[in-house]
């Protein structure tokens, strides 16, 4: 039986803007997003706007490399590739979004109309309106703001919005999901203690889910004779699901996030 293959590679794709996107931005997400109902009095969570956030939050990281050491991509380190990799990876995706987390306890003298200072990311990535489910990631908290109550309010805003039903009253809204998951490196305990301790449950690893980039040092070593030179990475996995949510999770997450301390 003849036969050919005439597979060829598309060429990577440029996009027709500059590094901060398109004008206006367009933050091209096909689910709903009541921002009012992401916020607390001392957080709220609004769109990354590379044009309005990226140099604040570059300028933030002094060592790029143990920042983002436990993520598997390479291109986050470097404040160029960073934002032409998110607008990929997320913008590009109606199914994703980032957000920028602002700090509502600490102003900020030179943006006074962000209502507060910027202190870092989390998003929404790979919702599925098929199976009411969604991973809560590029949760990335910068080093000022780290052990305070950041991370648990932006984790916590973001799982109440997805548990929350559509219009479940006059003041509550959210996307009403069955599942929100947690993807982390293995080794990566403040990662995994920050989503236990919101009532995330562990549902397991996932052996050699990535090659590491060359020069990522976290990692398993691969076997000799392997066709890549990077390290592998194990990926825990944990999850809540709206039973989970339902029996005890919600009050959790609301008794977290009402700590002062």
């Amino acid at each position: 039986m003849a036969y050919v293959n005439a597979y060829q590679p598309p060429p990577p794709a440029k996009p027709a803007y500059g590094l901060h996107g398109p004008v206006p931005y367009d933050i091209n997400v096909a689910f709903p997003l009541e921002f009012a109902q992401l916020e607390t009095p001392r957080l709220k969570l609004v769109p990354f706007i590379p044009s309005i956030h990226a140099a604040k939050y570059h300028a933030a990281i002094s060592d790029p490399e143990h920042f983002y050491r436990y993520y598997p991509f390479a291109e986050m380190e470097d404040p160029e590739s960073y934002l032409l990799f998110m607008d990929t990876f997320m913008r590009q995706n109606p199914y994703s979004v980032l957000f920028a987390i602002i700090d509502r306890t600490t102003p900020d003298p030179d943006y006074p109309e962000w209502g507060g200072k910027l202190a870092g990311t989390i998003g929404l990535i790979n919702y599925s309106p098929t199976n009411l489910s969604v991973e809560i990631g590029a949760v990335c908290v910068l080093p000022t703001f780290q052990r305070t109550h950041v991370a648990t309010h932006a984790v916590g805003t973001l799982l109440k919005y997805c548990f929350t039903m559509p219009f479940a009253s006059q003041s509550e809204s959210g996307l009403g999901l069955r599942r929100a998951h947690w993807y982390a490196h293995s080794d990566n305990e403040p990662s995994l203690k920050l989503a236990a301790r919101l009532g995330l449950k562990r549902e397991g690893t996932l052996r050699w889910a990535w090659v590491l980039p060359v020069g990522k040092d976290l990692g398993k070593t691969p076997r000799k004779d392997d066709l890549l030179a990077g390290l592998g990475r194990d990926t825990a996995v944990m999850a809540m699901s709206w039973e989970d949510w339902e029996d005890g999770a919600r009050e959790i997450v609301t008794t977290q996030m009402a700590r002062t301390e």
